[in-house]
């Protein structure tokens, strides 16, 4: 059935006080100002699988906060470790022994990680390792897939402002799962190459994602062992939705350092990087801090976190989610006269469709009617599954994708 949503004045009225104390009114990734009309710029509460924008409408989300949310929002267990830890303190003169407890979890729970370190953002964490990756070969060179994202600072930035061409001066690209690229740009590179930093999936915007392949992945292992290189594997947006211990443990890769973020708490800020021993000693002598990077609370709600993804079913739970929803989209989307293409992890999808233009405009219209209806989806980026997905939340969000491809029919029929 078909949700009818409230008129979005509250939504209106934040924005007009928005744009006139935030530059562009927002920005970031969450600036819905590029996207179609049905789009939410505000949101006020979530719970479970659900969220709800400031004039009270409820959707069904699939974008989970944009990845961090993984156990689902409220999460019971989660937020009895954060108000435990409230009642003790948060961000105090020192660290609180839970970094400790959380440290030793990381290291018990990922196979390559001998030590950990917390930081905020995704950014902070691949920043770190690149930075470490230096210290430790007294090298320069790091080289990264080109178009791939692995955060918001000048030498990773997808956009050009204010980015200096010295910021980039020490960087190499290659084609991500291209062997024989990745061959050149580390002959390129020649003695001076400090790591190579690559994620398990290319998810560019508006474009098929691809998972790294096995060859691929060894590849990079093998330039590394070969070359004295630092492998850097980028799991902020993969990591704890696939597998407790690396993106890559399928394969049997196991990186030097990894950078973590998103699934990490539950939708509470934190990042960690994990390392091999043989970088422990470039690890402590770098210089990486923040005013919040000791916060208790956030850590307290990571041990809760990957207890519970350790301890449940949760990850067998959003695979199984992703599938049925991947499975029912695609019946639709035949149904309704469309050939789409379904790419990607099936708790991270993307559907995309065949004939589409260069500006995504069926994905466009499709997902601005199924936000209409409730249904919480991205044209463009990867959605996220999370373990409060049911099959009932599936369904009814089925529902209402199916009246979005038949509005879509209608309209471009």
């Amino acid at each position: 059935m078909t949700q009818v949503l409230a008129a979005r004045t509250a939504d209106a009225a934040l924005r007009t006080r928005a744009s006139s104390v935030i530059p562009g009114g927002m920005y970031g990734h969450m600036n819905v100002a590029g996207m179609p009309d049905a789009y939410p710029q505000f949101m006020t509460a979530g719970e479970g699988s659900r969220l709800w924008d400031a004039d009270g409408n409820e959707y069904i989300d699939f974008m989970c906060g944009w990845g961090p949310v993984v156990l689902g929002r409220k999460h019971p267990g989660v937020e009895a470790a954060v108000r435990a830890q409230l009642d003790t303190g948060d961000l105090l003169d020192g660290p609180s022994p839970v970094m400790v407890d959380l440290a030793e979890l990381l290291v018990d729970l990922v196979p390559h990680a001998d030590w950990a370190m917390l930081a905020k953002n995704g950014t902070d964490a691949t920043t770190a390792c690149v930075t470490i990756a230096r210290a430790a070969t007294g090298r320069r060179k790091i080289l990264i897939a080109d178009g791939a994202y692995h955060g918001a600072i000048p030498w990773c930035t997808p956009k050009a402002g204010g980015v200096l061409a010295e910021d980039r001066a020490h960087l190499g690209y290659f084609e991500y799962n291209d062997v024989a690229s990745l061959e050149a740009a580390v002959a390129e590179a020649g003695d001076d190459l400090a790591g190579i930093i690559v994620a398990p999936a290319r998810q560019e915007l508006a474009r098929d994602q691809e998972m790294g392949t096995a060859e691929f992945a060894r590849a990079i292992r093998a330039i590394c062992d070969r070359t004295g290189a630092v492998m850097i594997l980028d799991d902020v947006r993969c990591g704890f939705r696939l597998d407790l211990g690396g993106s890559w443990e399928p394969y049997g890769v196991q990186p030097d350092l990894a950078a973590w973020s998103k699934a990490i708490a539950n939708g509470y800020s934190l990042a960690a990087i994990t390392g091999r021993e043989s970088l422990r000693q470039g690890a402590t002598g770098v210089y990486v801090t923040g005013s919040f990077w000791y916060s208790a609370v956030s850590m307290a709600a990571s041990i809760a976190t990957l207890t519970a993804l350790r301890d449940t079913d949760a990850l067998a739970r959003m695979a199984d989610a992703g599938r049925y929803l991947r499975d029912g989209l695609t019946v639709q989307a035949a149904a309704h006269g469309f050939v789409t293409r379904q790419t990607g992890p099936v708790q991270m999808p993307l559907m995309r469709f065949a004939d589409d233009t260069a500006e995504s405009t069926l994905a466009r219209i499709w997902t601005n009617e199924a936000v209409k209806r409730g249904v919480y989806l991205h044209p463009v980026h990867n959605w996220f599954v999370c373990a409060a997905h049911t099959r009932e939340d599936i369904d009814q969000a089925l529902q209402r994708t199916d009246d979005a491809f038949a509005e879509l029919s209608r309209l471009v029929g």
